[in-house]
């Protein structure tokens, strides 16, 4: 298992290979398609330091606040990442961001961003939304609430030990692409039988 402290930098992330276990602590940022909207529609400004040299986290939170007011995650489940595919790569280069952690991995145009800027894709594990949650140890701040809405907004949490599995890499290779490949051929060995 290897330890990961946000924020990264891109020599640490070019170390990284598909295949890797890993722990996140540290401050990252949630986004979602409107998320992503906003960045490349605005190119705010004040977002590249919020989400330089770290993760951004496709996940739409259920949260609450506790007896104090402050905001607590209650779930934070992955959601399907390929819906930011038109923008990710865009993303990527204009704010700096060194990592993508959702499900379903990414495509071609995302993939190559990642090897030319120095990043990663994370696999978080769908269906373990509770389990998540109790690694995010706080909520720092939260971006365009109001805007976007609950699961929409830029949640900026902190995070001890976060797991996730490399599966796309700063080298060009995707564990995603690896596995279709290997599952369209034992398709095809079943139905030629």
């Amino acid at each position: 298992m290897i330890t990961l402290q946000l924020p990264i930098t891109e020599e640490k992330i070019r170390e990284l290979k598909i295949g890797d276990e890993v722990l996140i602590s540290g401050i990252m940022v949630t986004a979602r398609d409107a998320a992503h909207k906003f960045l490349i529609d605005e190119e705010p400004e004040e977002y590249k330091e919020i989400l330089g040299n770290t993760f951004i986290y496709h996940c739409g939170p259920v949260v609450k606040k506790d007896d104090a007011g402050n905001w607590e995650f209650v779930a934070a489940g992955p959601t399907t990442s390929i819906r930011e595919e038109p923008y990710e790569a865009t993303v990527i280069k204009n704010f700096n961001v060194k990592g993508v952690i959702g499900k379903g991995g990414m495509g071609d145009k995302t993939l190559a961003a990642l090897k030319e800027h120095g990043a990663v894709y994370l696999h978080a594990i769908g269906g373990l939304a509770t389990v998540l949650a109790e690694s995010v140890t706080k909520v720092t701040n939260v971006y365009m609430l109001d805007e976007l809405g609950v699961p929409e907004a830029f949640w900026e949490i902190d995070v001890k030990d976060f797991p996730a599995v490399v599966t796309m890499d700063s080298h060009g290779n995707s564990l995603h692409k690896i596995i279709k490949a290997k599952s369209d051929m034992k398709m095809k060995e079943i139905l030629t039988k």
